[in-house]
């Protein structure tokens, strides 16, 4: 048991677990609260770029990863009727990353690697069934109020670091507006082993479309066949029930892939997505990461990305305060680098991305086919896009912040 923590974080989603696990290898004490009763099963993110393995990779994280992950070295933007638009080869940009691939492992994979690697660190503690409800500061510390299975109970520690997702307690307690807005539609996502490679789909696949454009993922499921991740947008005011159904599901798998016989879904989720940034990541000792910081739309796979380099930026600093290396302003820093490049790259870009497969007149759609193409007929085009699209070029722009 952690006796005198420094720092308590909020959250034991990848973010969280994360930050404490960087902590925890400086020496800093670090309690990881978190409100369920074990890890979570998110059926969403996935999808990891060249930058976030080489920040996990210290860990012992990455290699974990890839036993059972799947690399993805080349991707695609199709539209509906033309077909392919351009294939993007992330190897490319090799001489910059010593993982030139996205890299493809469900959510629910990564965080056991991470949770087993924190809990052989002697200064770090994760308590599940604590749900973080309020916090007060002083001075010089942190108190978190936490509802407990023994009742409400209080935490102190120096510093408070809220990984605790969309709905963050912790931000709210801060005080601090989530400034953006909900996009209209919702977005369904189904799975199947059934194998989309044979019709020319790479296995990270954009189809753009003004109605019934869609996202596809392959992961790495529960077997050598793999899970395929069909992402389909549901109109605002279509019924719920209805969308989920069995039918509308079939009738949409058929509208992206035509096939005999129906479709075997394993599972299938239905979703509301935002783009949304915190007005602040920090209020005296208490700090944002992750979702409670920032969430965005999943093309492009910015949002657990832009989490992971928020933790390991967040606990660079954070430890060289705690070990009396560093003055309190590095937090300060931690904020601009990271608010910035939200702001520039992770709620841009992800808007774009999203818009571009969305584009519903002809002369947009053309416009973004042609600029795609553009950048994808010569090796600098190519390889400026895929700085951009592998998150590379945020992390410079972080690097170049002072």
């Amino acid at each position: 048991m952690v006796r005198s923590p420094q720092v308590i974080v909020a959250g034991a989603g990848p973010v969280g677990l994360l930050t404490a696990l960087a902590l925890a290898a400086q020496d800093v004490p670090v309690l990881v609260l978190e409100a369920e009763p074990g890890l979570t099963v998110d059926l969403r993110a996935g999808t990891y770029h060249p930058p976030s393995l080489e920040m996990m990779a210290p860990y012992g994280i990455t290699a974990d990863m890839l036993k059972t992950a799947i690399k993805v070295p080349r991707w695609q933007i199709r539209d509906r009727k033309e077909g392919v638009i351009v294939e993007w080869d992330v190897s490319l940009i090799k001489d910059l990353t010593p993982y030139p691939y996205r890299l493809h492992l469900e959510q629910h994979r990564l965080t056991p690697i991470m949770y087993s690697k924190l809990k052989d660190c002697p200064n770090a503690e994760v308590r599940f069934s604590h749900e973080v409800t309020d916090f007060s500061q002083s001075a010089e510390s942190v108190t978190v109020t936490a509802q407990t299975p023994a009742g409400i109970e209080k935490f102190g520690a120096r510093w408070l670091v809220g990984a605790d997702g969309g709905r963050s307690a912790v931000r709210k307690c801060m005080g601090v507006a989530f400034d953006g807005y909900t996009w209209p539609e919702r977005f369904l996502v189904a799975s199947t082993t059934y194998d989309f490679e044979p019709h020319g789909y790479r296995l990270n696949t954009y189809v753009a479309d003004p109605v019934d454009w869609s996202a596809m993922f392959k992961m790495p499921g529960n077997g050598p066949a793999g899970l395929w991740r069909v992402l389909f947008p549901v109109l605002p005011d279509d019924d719920e029930a209805a969308a989920r159904s069995e039918d509308n599901v079939e009738r949409l798998m058929q509208g992206f892939q035509p096939k005999a016989g129906r479709y075997e879904i394993q599972y299938k989720s239905l979703y509301k997505v935002h783009q949304r940034v915190a007005g602040q990541f920090r209020v005296g000792r208490a700090l944002l990461a992750g979702d409670a910081a920032h969430v965005n739309n999943p093309i492009g796979a910015f949002g657990l990305n832009g989490g992971i380099h928020d933790a390991i930026n967040l606990a660079g600093k954070l430890g060289k305060v705690c070990r009396g290396e560093g003055e309190e302003r590095l937090l300060d820093l931690y904020v601009r680098q990271r608010r910035t490049v939200n702001l520039e790259y992770v709620q841009e870009y992800s808007i774009r991305n999203l818009k571009r497969l969305t584009a519903s007149t002809e002369a947009e759609r053309r416009t973004n086919f042609d600029e795609l193409r553009q950048a994808a007929s010569t090796v600098e085009g190519a390889r400026n896009f895929l700085l951009i699209s592998s998150m590379i070029a945020s992390v410079r722009r972080a690097e170049a912040i002072t």
